[in-house]
């Protein structure tokens, strides 16, 4: 069956970095676009970062493009994300998803002083 999990998250200082991966398996993840989405307390899931299939396409939120950058390794069925000068707004549980459809478990992103 499909299998999303996410790691990488964790505590960091405004301005910090982080690195999230997301582990595929269970179907041919080379076909499939992958993205990654957030939900703040309170608020509604968002899409974060969308990439396509092979890689060469890649879209952000307007609240993270220049900070975050989203990639993939087909060889490994992995894609990730990579936060950089993190904000007190970017704390949320983090999410990857295959296309439209399945989704990770998610990994809490905390960033604070």
């Amino acid at each position: 069956q499909v299998q999303l999990r996410e790691s990488g998250g964790g505590l960091v200082q405004p301005g910090g970095s982080l690195r999230l991966s997301c582990a595929a398996s269970g179907f041919t993840f080379s076909s499939y676009a992958m993205g990654w989405y957030r939900q703040a307390p309170g608020k509604e899931r968002e899409l974060v970062a969308v990439i396509s299939s092979s890689g060469s396409n890649r879209n952000y939120a307007n609240s993270v493009r220049g900070r975050f950058t989203v990639s993939r390794d087909n060889a490994k069925s992995t894609v990730y994300l990579q936060m950089t000068s993190l904000k007190l707004e970017d704390t949320a549980v983090y999410y990857c998803r295959r296309g439209f459809d399945a989704w990770g478990q998610g990994t809490l992103v905390t960033v604070s002083s």
